[in-house]
């Protein structure tokens, strides 16, 4: 299955960004992750939409945050990347018929739901301004 890495990789320009001078072009973001521009300007779009970074056109242009790094929560980032849940079940429908797909089916779901609280409380805690700090004292 594979993994979505956008929230990692987001989190990752962000903090440069606030240890930096706060901004960054589409090109300069897409040789750090070794993607297209376009991909970075589709990907930074959601996270304006949600407040996190803004973007100027012209030179010396680009993307600015609009927030310091100890207002951003990594929950923040994940949510404006995506409407979905943070840990989706991974259960079957194979069978619907079944009594033990449905009993499996419910206790997965309600095991995702317990994890994804989990999860969610601890991203709501955990602040870019966390994660930079960590980076500078080189853990």
């Amino acid at each position: 299955m594979k993994q979505d890495g956008r929230l990692a990789r987001m989190i990752h320009v962000i903090v440069h960004m606030g240890l930096l001078d706060g901004r960054e072009t589409s090109e300069t973001i897409g040789r750090m992750l070794n993607t297209h521009p376009v991909v970075v300007r589709r990907t930074m779009g959601m996270l304006k939409a949600s407040g996190i970074v803004g973007s100027e056109s012209g030179r010396g242009g680009g993307w600015k945050l609009l927030r310091t790094l100890d207002q951003i929560t990594v929950l923040d980032v994940q949510r404006a990347l995506s409407e979905t849940s943070l840990l989706p079940p991974g259960i079957s429908g194979d069978h619907p018929a079944c009594p033990v797909e449905r009993a499996t089916n419910a206790a997965l779901i309600q095991a995702f739901a317990r994890a994804e609280e989990v999860l969610s409380d601890r991203f709501s805690e955990l602040s870019l301004s966390a994660i930079a700090a960590a980076a500078l004292a080189g853990e």
